[in-house]
């Protein structure tokens, strides 16, 4: 996997991935950022959301459950002095649908986290990493 981030003007970025994609990083104005993009941080943050989406929503489809939303509340707690790496990350999934069997979540969730999330599990051999969930009946 290969990606290029460039640099813009000011503390502005854009990196282009190997598939193609291109997103925009800034910093904070008291940074000399002009807030026009997510901070580098923000991108680790939702990379691990978006990798972990994926494959609950893809076990729960595998499985057969009749999903029809699903979202992950990621919070994280960062070192006060540099460097300010994460030090907790909690993933909270909310996951909605029809009849949805609360053991076939919980294992969606797990295998996420244990198995087939690429991020987290990196994350995790440094950073406290948790999970839960809750159902929403559709």
């Amino acid at each position: 996997m290969k990606a290029v981030v460039k640099w813009l003007d000011n503390m502005s970025f854009v990196g282009e991935s190997e598939s193609g994609h291109s997103v925009v990083m800034d910093g904070p104005p008291e940074s000399g950022g002009r807030n026009l993009g997510v901070r580098p941080m923000e991108m680790v943050l939702l990379g691990m959301g978006g990798c972990t989406a994926f494959d609950v929503v893809l076990i729960l489809q595998r499985q057969r459950q009749s999903i029809t939303d699903c979202h992950v509340e990621l919070s994280a707690e960062r070192a006060d002095e540099a460097p300010k790496v994460f030090t907790r990350i909690h993933a909270h999934y909310v996951i909605k649908g029809k009849n949805l069997d609360e053991k076939k979540v919980a294992r969606a969730v797990d295998m996420t986290a244990e198995k087939y999330c690429s991020v987290s599990i990196m994350l995790a051999k440094s950073v406290d990493v948790s999970h839960d969930f809750e159902i929403l009946e559709e």
